[in-house]
């Protein structure tokens, strides 16, 4: 009942298709995010004629297949036009039997017989801007009153020069080693260059002091970067970004945080009062993975 296609087997037609009519449709779904942000290593399962369908990525380690989620693709999962349990669950099942995976993320729509590790994300859905505002925090009402002396001294500009923007990301960006750093960016800058991604820059007295990067897609936004100079924080640029694109896109589009399970970051999400849309995962430990890797390596051989 579930079939599996390799990326060459896929059509296309029917996949769009089905994703664009899905209940849970994703942007991370989209064929150019995945396309860039696994180089094409994924595949696709299907139930019956594209009704349902379930996108995998995928690694290749010592020859071996690894179902992973490529960097900025927070969530997968199974795409209908109505969310069924017993069907998540033919696709859970043939997942769990047929790939060895080390990390993999449904939709915060799908559900399952089996209770699963869950993680969080926070979504604003679309409303009138002066709604959503009201909702935020006393304390994010009050980052967003700039003084006069900042108003009259800095200016927001989105989609600058793309130099720029790398070397500011590799300035201020945290928790990446330098590979990973890269990495980062060359996803951005794809993103970027295939007109999928915005970059919102708060320059003060012409210097840049705080960006974000939102990928956009015509029902969703995603904040997919946040990078500040530690010599301004208190100055709330961050704030002040992220508010403009909610002001400008929310009435028509979801802006999706991307989720945190620091806790720095997430109060400071939670600020802007987001919805919290846990979703479902697969996570594997590195010593179990390795094990599986070896039986399937032995079996290969």
């Amino acid at each position: 009942m579930i079939k599996r296609l390799k990326y060459h087997e896929i059509d296309f037609e029917k996949y769009n298709y089905c994703l664009e009519n899905s209940v849970q449709k994703k942007f991370y779904a989209e064929r150019l995010f995945l396309d860039i942000s696994t180089d094409k290593n994924w595949e696709l399962l299907i139930y019956k004629d594209y009704e349902a369908m379930m996108p995998i990525p995928f690694v290749k380690k010592f020859a071996v297949k690894i179902v992973h989620n490529p960097k900025l693709c927070q969530q997968l999962g199974i795409f209908s036009n109505t969310d069924s349990r017993e069907i998540n669950d033919l696709f859970y099942n043939y997942l769990t039997k047929n790939f060895i995976i080390r990390y993999y993320t449904f939709n915060d729509i799908n559900s399952f017989s089996k209770v699963l590790l869950t993680r969080k994300n926070f979504l604003i859905f679309p409303d009138k801007y002066e709604i959503v505002r009201q909702r935020y925090s006393p304390k994010r009402k009050r980052k967003l009153r700039l003084d006069q002396e900042v108003l009259d001294n800095s200016e927001i500009i989105k989609n600058f020069d793309l130099q720029t923007i790398k070397e500011f990301i590799r300035s201020t960006g945290l928790g990446a080693d330098a590979k990973d750093m890269e990495q980062f960016i060359d996803l951005l800058s794809k993103f970027f260059l295939n007109d999928k991604l915005d970059f919102y820059g708060f320059f003060y007295h012409q210097k840049l002091i705080n960006m974000i990067a939102v990928y956009r897609e015509d029902y969703s936004l995603a904040l997919l970067g946040t990078y500040n100079d530690r010599e301004f924080v208190k100055l709330s640029g961050s704030s002040y970004l992220i508010d403009k694109v909610i002001s400008e896109n929310i009435e028509t589009k979801i802006f999706d945080f991307e989720g945190s399970e620091i806790p720095a970051i997430e109060e400071f999400f939670r600020g802007f009062r987001p919805e919290l849309r846990p979703y479902p995962c697969i996570q594997i430990n590195k010593k179990d993975l390795l094990k599986r890797i070896v039986k399937k390596t032995l079996f290969l051989n």
